[in-house]
């Protein structure tokens, strides 16, 4: 499926919800227009930093609708339609694909640890459902107690719209694996802010950012200045831009983000349950972090 390109830096938004906990479809819109201002290529809605375990089907499609209106013609759009059961997978994919979205975002089936066999047929199954709709695959083991190997993945990208993988294992590796057993045209995106450049190193493509609500320009500049081979100032800009990408995963995602937004002036207000608000402490630390930066 060549000619699909997701860019390099690609934010996985968070879900703007009100005091009550409604999706706030009007600060999704905003948010959106924001990221793609500053810099973002591609928006990864209903991912995990979306909070999409407890967003119900109907608030993802219409926060899918909202979030397309709003960038049309300036950014794309990644829909989170992941599932760990196959058949809801497929029935989320083609109702993605039927809304016009540039792509799906496919996490590894979480909790019933299928064995490699099973993720292949899994992936396989979605997207011969939607063959015009292109797949990121997304592994993340340590959220789904389940890694999908280079083996799997090498296989998996000879399906021709499934085009790239978030690799959200922090494992070096793992990467340049997938990237000597795969078509150089399939892209690589590190799942972890902090991993973007040694990921580069080994041929990966960009990130798939939370930092990006924060520093998307900054990330762009990073990922530029490695692409043109200036990889010591690429690297000066990582390591100022390190304690943010720390100081976001304090605690569990996307808790840090959506204070760290509100610090800015960008509120996109509670996380829902079970997750908890963040701490006066956690508020303190951010602000330190992203004064240092001049962010604040």
């Amino acid at each position: 499926m060549g000619g699909i390109d997701f860019g390099s830096l690609l934010t996985a938004m968070v879900t703007p919800f009100s005091l009550e906990g409604e999706v706030d479809y009007v600060k999704a819109e905003q948010l959106a227009m924001h990221l793609v201002d500053r810099g973002t290529d591609t928006l990864v809605v209903c991912g995990t930093t979306g909070e999409s375990p407890t967003l119900s089907w109907d608030e993802e499609y219409k926060l899918f609708q909202v979030v397309k209106q709003a960038v049309a013609g300036k950014a794309k759009i990644v829909a989170g339609t992941g599932s760990n059961s196959t058949s809801e997978a497929i029935s989320a994919t083609q109702k993605a694909a039927y809304l016009g979205l540039d792509g799906t975002l496919q996490v590894t089936p979480y909790y019933n640890k299928p064995p490699q066999e099973g993720l292949y047929q899994h992936f396989a199954a979605i997207a011969h459902a939607a063959p015009e709709l292109p797949i990121i695959l997304y592994n993340i083991p340590g959220r789904t107690g389940c890694k999908l190997e280079p083996t799997t993945v090498a296989r998996l990208a000879e399906i021709p719209n499934i085009v790239a993988i978030k690799e959200a294992t922090g494992d070096l590796d793992q990467a340049s694996q997938i990237r000597a057993t795969t078509p150089s045209d399939f892209a690589i995106y590190s799942g972890d802010d902090s991993l973007t450049l040694p990921l580069m190193a080994v041929g990966a493509k960009g990130v798939v950012s939370v930092a990006s609500h924060l520093v998307g320009s900054q990330l762009k500049a990073t990922i530029a200045a490695f692409n043109e081979g200036n990889v010591q100032l690429a690297t000066q800009l990582h390591i100022q831009l390190f304690p943010l990408f720390k100081a976001l995963f304090l605690t569990t995602n996307p808790i840090p983000v959506k204070l760290a937004l509100k610090i800015v002036g960008l509120d996109t207000g509670v996380v829902r349950s079970p997750l908890v608000q963040g701490t006066p402490e956690l508020e303190a630390k951010l602000r330190s972090v992203m004064s240092s930066l001049g962010i604040i």
